[in-house]
């Protein structure tokens, strides 16, 4: 099935074939593992692996979704013939048909977001080891949801909880990629337990790209409709989501939900009539990449209103103002149902705006075409949705006799520096050196919870952390009372000591954790955000064409993101500037491609798979957050951060490509702009092509 509540048409149950750690009877997409090789080398497993030999019987393929839907087509699943596993249709299709019949306007837009690879620095890798004493099985695995992926054995192996630890370093990026268990790592498991012994798997870059989820692969038909003033009458969105050979319910609750939630944005529209189809074909599975379904939904929704301020002679930037939500309309539900708590986007486009020179683009324009080159300016305004709707959080809190504080918190360190700011919670809490505060992640015989992943490490694991912390203090003030022999409210904390008010009688916090029966202080804390969080913002890019070779680059970038409260500047810098080079990547790199007769995958290798280089980002200068618009769903006031970037970057890149066309007499040729904008692309459109 593709997920529970996802029907098809008919109103069946969403569908997909069956997925096992290796294929059975038929192999769906080249980059499925067939069979699993166990050897005491590398060298060995090799060897073995290349004298296996499998009888083949060669199977027709089908890799672009508007091809798998047609009659004849080649079919992956039994129960989906027409190979559409899943299909939602949103919003009310008769007044939104309404509202175009009166419409003075009406853009029309065929949008693609391509197929990209989520690029890990760290490749999946996993050590599986069998205790034969207790019969346990204990993986050390890299993975962003460490009890998801727990589970997933489990259940493929017919195993209790109890009976598997999974255990997370630090893991070298997810970027939503290690979201899930796969079969390598199911595979694993069980041949660990079947060989009673230990057994590890470390995939090569070629791997990466032929069996890890892949991201985006959305065919989109746009139409928005406006009235003579410019304001927004209906959306309407007839989408093709490319969810390749297995249709996860991650997959399908992506494009078929999670980017319609965000897709009318920062806009005042309430008339949507949305119609989405997931589609298998024979390619690797799609899954959640940074930003899943949101930087989809956000490039539709901004390249589009670009278009429509092209179309109707409308400034882009009034165009916006005309159709933002207002800070007075908060708290805002939207046509798909999600209430905003806060935002003011005018507020933020109005720093954002500055902050990029938007008024002095001309001077930088004229001096570009004196170097006979091309320069557009680009402009983003979006908000998305955080959390993965996952609300609660789990973390105990232990204050040792030895001088230390450690916190355990089922979210999980990717690289994007959560353990720092869970110690900086816990200072803030106990006023007591960062040194002395100990974080420990990814152990499920230590707690479990939903990970990180939606941007929820913060806001969630966070927000909990820090009630977690307060909690525990709140017990150390009772315990100090009673020691100290003295009312509760006489009792005063500061700098990691207890004092009686006016006296001075005292006790430290470790010195008070010492004298308890077991020598510490521990608290085992769980409590819940109200609902996601709805970061927001405003980006600014330019680019420069070199109209020769159609090469673009993008000089100059700046944004203002409302992230709520900030707890660590230097992090949230680190990951708004480093989602937006991702973003840039999408815009005019990157692009997984297979061989639409053979299904072979073209760019397996970083010879072929064009990622963004260091040198070729922008310097990133003009990145601020703006704190004045604090969550009102955590006791922290923050704001998920993580994918903001990615989401910003796509748009506010190809909208300023959009623009050096239209500025330079190819105003016709801006719309037909499709994603990644390679320079042969570029240089195509200049001709006219």
């Amino acid at each position: 099935m593709a997920g529970p509540g996802f029907q098809r048409a008919d109103g069946s149950p969403g569908a997909s074939a069956p997925r096992r750690a290796l294929a059975h009877e038929r192999v769906r997409f080249v980059g499925e593992p067939v069979v699993a090789v166990v050897a005491q080398t590398l060298e060995q497993a090799r060897d073995a692996a290349e004298a296996v030999q499998v009888d083949y019987e060669e199977l027709s393929a089908v890799i672009d979704p508007a091809q798998a839907v047609e009659p004849g087509a080649p079919v992956l699943c039994d129960a989906a013939p027409d190979n559409v596993a899943a299909e939602m249709r949103h919003g009310d299709a008769k007044a939104t048909a309404a509202a175009f019949a009166r419409a003075a306007h009406v853009v029309t837009l065929d949008i693609r977001n391509q197929r990209v690879a989520a690029l890990t620095l760290e490749p999946r890798s996993a050590l599986a080891l069998f205790d034969a004493k207790d019969e346990r099985l204990t993986i050390h695995l890299s993975t962003q949801m460490p009890t998801g992926a727990r589970e997933t054995v489990c259940t493929a192996l017919g195993l209790e909880p109890e009976q598997v630890r999974v255990v997370v370093g630090d893991v070298g990026g997810g970027f939503g990629m290690k979201t899930s268990a796969y079969p390598e790592d199911v595979a694993l498991a069980y041949c660990a337990r079947t060989l009673r012994g230990a057994v590890r798997w470390v995939a090569e870059r070629s791997e990466e790209f032929l069996a890890s989820t892949h991201g985006r692969d959305v065919q989109s038909h746009v139409e928005l409709a406006l009235d003579a003033d410019g304001r927004i009458l209906a959306l309407r969105i007839a989408g093709v989501a490319n969810v390749g050979a297995y249709a996860t319910g991650t997959a399908v609750a992506i494009q078929l939900l999670i980017g319609p939630w965000v897709q009318t944005s920062v806009y005042d529209i309430q008339t949507i009539d949305f119609h989405f189809k997931a589609v298998m074909t024979n390619t690797a599975p799609v899954g959640a990449y940074r930003g899943a379904g949101r930087p989809e939904a956000i490039y539709i929704i901004e390249r589009t209103m670009d278009e429509a301020a092209r179309q109707t002679g409308i400034d882009r930037v009034a165009l916006r103002r005309r159709n933002f939500i207002r800070p007075e309309q908060m708290p805002y539900k939207n046509p798909m149902g999600q209430t905003y708590d806060c935002g003011r986007f005018e507020h933020v486009m109005d720093q954002g705006l500055p902050l990029g020179d938007w008024n002095g683009f001309a001077a930088r324009e004229a001096a570009s075409k004196a170097r006979g080159r091309l320069r557009g300016l680009g402009l983003a305004t979006f908000l998305e949705w955080t959390g993965g709707n996952v609300f609660e959080e789990r973390v105990t809190v232990d204050v040792k006799a030895d001088g230390v504080i450690e916190v355990y918190s089922a979210v999980n360190q990717m690289g994007q520096g959560i353990a720092t700011s869970l110690a900086q919670l816990v200072v803030d809490t106990f006023q007591v050196p960062i040194e002395q505060v100990r974080v420990v992640l990814g152990d499920t015989d230590r707690g479990n919870g939903f990970g990180s992943a939606g941007s929820r490490s913060l806001f969630t694991g966070g927000s909990a952390m820090k009630v977690g912390a307060d909690r525990t203090l709140e017990q150390a003030h009772q315990l100090a009372a009673r020691e100290l022999e003295a009312a509760g409210t006489d009792i005063e904390y500061a700098g990691g000591r207890f004092a009686v008010r006016g006296t001075d009688l005292g006790i430290g916090l470790f010195e008070l954790a010492g004298r308890q029966a077991d020598q510490r202080i521990f608290v085992d804390s769980t409590s819940s955000v109200a609902g996601p969080t709805w970061p927001n913002g405003c980006h600014v890019c330019e680019v420069e064409i070199d109209p020769q070779t159609g090469t673009v680059e993008v000089v100059a970038y700046a944004s203002v993101n409302d992230v709520g409260r900030v707890v660590n500047p230097l992090i949230v810098r680190g990951q708004l500037d480093g989602g937006a080079v991702q973003g840039i990547g999408q815009a005019l790199f990157e692009q997984v491609l297979y061989d639409a007769d053979s299904g072979q995958l073209v760019t397996g290798s970083l010879m072929d798979y064009a990622a963004p280089h260091a040198d070729e980002a922008p310097p990133f200068l003009h990145t601020e957050m703006d704190e004045s618009t604090p969550c009102l769903n955590n006791p922290m006031g923050v704001k998920g951060v993580g994918e903001l970037g990615t989401i910003g970057a796509v748009p506010c890149v190809v909208n300023a490509v959009a623009d050096a066309l239209a500025r330079n007499g190819h105003a016709a040729q801006a719309p037909g702009l499709t994603m990644p904008l390679t320079p042969a692309k570029v240089w195509a459109l200049l001709q006219g092509a």
